[in-house]
């Protein structure tokens, strides 16, 4: 990550630093929380997350000065975050406010079937589901998804292929074919920003 202000020797006042973090976080925060619910599978613990997550952006913010690309530093501590959280948790059934419907109307099938592969992508483990989200959602190619969870493109490609293949034969059991075409990446951000509304 590329970051100024390290031995600069000028330091922004702290109300600079304030202002533009309170700007970025404005614009971006919306699309930082999708993420942190796809990578969590939970609206309330992505929220808590990211605002970690933005904490922590802010403070080394301070520390240093400035970072260049700001939005690629905070998701790569939202991952970070991400990744520590499921490590300390145990992850088993969770009550959820919202029972899909039985029976739907001509029409609704496809979304039906992207919120059933969204709700088995949510118990990959945390490193599949992470480079799933990274390359399908975030639009990232395998070398930028091996920088951020810091592994090697290999990692990248079997993590990959082991999600796909589980997420496949689970939904072929449920008569949902193709089992993955919301993840393609010709998708658009729209249909796949879709899942999370």
């Amino acid at each position: 990550m590329g970051r100024t202000g390290e031995g600069v020797g000028v330091t922004p006042p702290v109300a600079d630093i304030e202002e533009q973090f309170r700007e970025f976080v404005a614009a971006r925060s919306t699309a930082l929380l999708r993420t942190a619910y796809l990578l969590a599978g939970d609206w309330g613990v992505a929220e808590d997350l990211l605002q970690v997550a933005l904490t922590k952006t802010y403070l080394a913010w301070r520390r240093l000065g400035q970072i260049d690309a700001v939005e690629p530093y905070a998701r790569r501590v939202l991952v970070n975050t991400t990744t520590s959280w499921w490590r300390r948790r145990w992850h088993g059934e969770r009550p959820t406010e919202i029972l899909p419907e039985r029976s739907v109307s001509d029409g609704l099938d496809a979304r039906l079937e992207r919120d059933a592969l969204w709700q088995h992508v949510k118990e990959l483990p945390a490193r599949q589901r992470a480079v799933l989200v990274l390359r399908f959602y975030e639009d990232m190619s395998e070398a930028d998804t091996a920088a951020m969870l810091d592994v090697s493109i290999g990692t990248v490609k079997s993590q990959c292929a082991r999600a796909i293949a589980a997420l496949r034969t689970r939904l072929g059991e449920r008569g949902i074919e193709p089992a993955v075409r919301s993840l393609r990446t010709d998708d658009s951000r729209d249909e796949r920003e879709a899942v999370t509304t």
